[in-house]
């Protein structure tokens, strides 16, 4: 029905930058929120950061301030500009969307395969 692909991941030296970016497609009538989660290793997913689709924006404590949420609901894209990387960081960061479907017209919520950000000390 709709598929998330994300797009970005990569390595980064403690203190760098990365921009993350997550395209839905498919049989999308419109999107609600869209948001990035991530999922280090031995840890549990964990929330990022949220945007609506008037772009109330909202952030994990340990983000603030150093990452941003935005999105392009022309492209059905959100992005995730990461700065002064740590390398607590570390993770796969995956993409979530509230998408109404062309074929239920009801909102169901979808996930990105992730993409991996690895920051080095």
């Amino acid at each position: 029905q709709v598929q998330l692909v994300e797009s970005g991941g990569g390595l980064v030296q403690a203190g760098g930058s990365l921009r993350l970016s997550c395209v839905a497609s498919g049989r999308i009538f419109s999107i609600n929120a869209m948001g990035w989660y991530r999922q280090a290793p031995g840890k549990q997913r964990e929330l990022v950061a949220t945007i609506s689709r008037s772009m109330l924006t909202n952030y994990a404590e340990s983000v603030k301030g150093r990452f941003t949420i935005s999105r392009d609901n022309i492209k059905n894209t959100v992005y995730l500009q990461m700065n002064s990387l740590e390398p607590e960081d570390t993770a796969v960061y995956y993409c979530n969307a509230d998408v109404v479907t062309t074929t239920y017209y009801r909102a169901m919520d979808y996930w990105g395969k992730g993409t991996l950000v690895t920051v080095s000390s």
